[in-house]
């Protein structure tokens, strides 16, 4: 059977591919086509211990079985962090996007607004911008890519997570892809919640789960015009899949 893989971030950079299509036997398994993988592309062997496969938009273990037609993503490690579509999930009454994938500027009293009730006694925000340094290199830009159709959803699942575990009112994720100037905002996390104590640790309970699990990917770009990824966080599949929904 053919299985077609997306590359992102620095991995479709090193192979100048941004898909691959590999043949395997019915009945192969995520560790059969990483095998593959390794003996097509030897340059890939040294990423591959921390880059993890995702299925259907779905993050999967090693003994996956793979079937024809399925949608497979080699995700490498996730920096919290492409195109111009974008890439929305919104819910309750309003018509702005909750949860957006954008590569238009992020508006931070949008969000606010967004998630402001009359019952919250508080609203967080949280805005990270691009900085102009980073471990003593001056950087004048950043550049983000992401999966984006499946980082919409995870966006979704990190709200559903945070409003199972803190007593929020409302909740709001946006987070811009393509290249950004020095300054301007990557990612904005609005919270509302009846106390300012439970919409401080909601906000930052979100932006933490955004950086472990959100297939968004950074790219620093330097004075001389080179560049490189932001080493990530590694996905715990184990993890992911103990937390997904059943079916």
């Amino acid at each position: 059977m053919k299985i077609h893989v997306r590359l992102f971030a620095g991995l479709s950079e090193l192979l100048g591919e941004r898909n691959v299509t590999l043949d395997l036997c019915d009945g192969a398994t995520v560790a059969d086509l990483r095998n593959q993988l390794s003996s097509r592309y030897p340059a890939v062997v040294p990423h591959l211990p921390t880059a993890v496969c995702a299925v259907d938009e779905e993050y999967v273990g090693p003994d996956h079985r793979l079937r024809e037609g399925d949608d497979v993503a080699l995700i490498p490690p996730v920096s919290g962090g492409a195109g111009t579509k974008n890439h929305e999930q919104g819910t309750g009454g309003k018509d702005e996007p909750f949860f957006l994938i954008t590569a238009q500027p992020l508006d931070v009293s949008r969000l606010a607004d967004l998630v402001r009730q009359d019952e919250s006694g508080a609203v967080a925000v949280f805005s990270g911008v691009a900085r102009n340094h980073s471990e003593g290199r001056s950087v004048i830009a950043l550049e983000y890519d992401a999966y984006p159709e499946m980082a919409a959803r995870k966006l979704r699942e990190v709200a559903d997570e945070v409003r199972s575990r803190r007593p929020v009112t409302g909740i709001a994720i946006h987070h811009r892809i393509g290249r950004l100037a020095i300054g301007e905002a990557s990612l904005v996390v609005a919270v509302s919640a009846a106390h300012r104590r439970e919409a401080f640790e909601a906000c930052q309970l979100a932006v933490d789960r955004v950086k472990q699990t959100v297939p968004i990917w950074k790219k620093e770009i330097w004075e001389d015009g080179e560049g490189a990824w932001v080493a990530g966080h590694a996905v715990d599949v184990a993890e992911r899949m103990e937390a997904a929904p059943p079916g």
